[in-house]
């Protein structure tokens, strides 16, 4: 019998495509506020954004979806995206920027592995914003296998991280 298969170890999500209502209220979101940078315009339709140069780590667009609502929050769809920060500083860069335009947090979570604040953008698709915590960091159970929990993130230690 042959081995199960196993995706490769270095695959990654290379990017992910939203449908938008209105994609300048979505850019205002995720460049304006989030600080993505916009990589291609198609005309009023389409824009691929991205952080740090790379071609596109979002796509948005409102191919299907101009001025439609959002989808129903009960139904099969998108969770969340989940943004990967690289420090806890950048973490509460971004969450003193959100407190700052008083943007709606849904959620603040520690969960052993890793730090995260929820939000939804204007279409209402949730968003994680978070933070790893170093691999040799993260809860353990007795067996060996990870211990990841949902437990309330403190919003003025992560904050401070921005005090000197």
């Amino acid at each position: 019998m042959s081995e199960p298969y196993k995706i490769p170890a270095g695959v990654r999500i290379g990017h992910i495509h939203l449908k938008v209502s209105d994609l300048k209220r979505a850019m205002a979101f995720y460049c304006d506020l989030l600080g993505f940078e916009v990589t291609t315009l198609y005309g009023e339709e389409a824009a691929f954004i991205s952080a740090g140069g790379y071609h596109h780590h979002i796509g948005l667009n409102v191919w299907l979806s101009k001025n439609a609502p959002p989808a129903p929050r009960h139904a099969p769809g998108l969770f969340h995206t989940a943004i990967l920060y690289p420090t806890r500083k950048d973490l509460a860069t971004i969450l003193k920027r959100l407190r700052d335009a008083n943007y709606h947090l849904t959620g603040a979570s520690d969960h052993g592995v890793s730090e995260a604040l929820y939000l939804d953008d204007p279409d209402g698709n949730g968003v994680e914003l978070y933070w790893d915590r170093p691999k040799d960091a993260w809860p353990q159970k007795p067996d060996g296998s990870l211990e990841m929990y949902t437990r309330p993130l403190d919003l003025v230690d992560l904050l401070n991280e921005l005090n000197p």
